[in-house]
């Protein structure tokens, strides 16, 4: 069993609606989607979580985040954390491209140096 996967989506501008990596990457530990939502539409509904907080990152376009009866406006650079019970919704002004993070609230033991590891080896590009 090799220790990566990898899966190819081509330009995420061109991702239709969404698209969940889970099953394309074999993910245990998070969920991640890559969503669009063309100009003057919306999330098809109001949702909120059990367990899982949603880490949002915008890398196109603008728009409004609804979250628990506040308007965020949201745009290219933009990164939203939203608890699980959080009530959430999307609508776009511009074309909306962005990538939503799913993990389990307060399951984060360590984090980049406390986790790494690193190797006295170097790689012969």
């Amino acid at each position: 069993m090799e220790n990566f996967s990898v899966a190819q989506l081509g330009a995420l501008s061109d991702v239709a609606g969404k698209v969940f990596m889970k099953e394309q990457l074999g993910l245990t530990g998070c969920e991640i989607s890559i969503s669009t939502i063309d100009a003057g539409k919306t999330s098809p509904f109001i949702h909120a979580h059990k367990q899982n907080e949603e880490i949002f990152i915008f890398l196109q376009g603008s728009g409004t985040f609804y979250i628990d009866g506040q308007m965020l406006p949201v745009k290219e650079g933009s990164m939203v954390k939203v608890k699980p019970a959080g009530k959430r919704s999307l609508k776009a002004d511009d074309k909306l491209v962005y990538i939503c993070i799913q993990a389990k609230e307060n399951s984060l033991e360590q984090a980049t140096r406390e986790d790494g590891i690193i190797f006295d080896e170097e790689v012969s590009w």
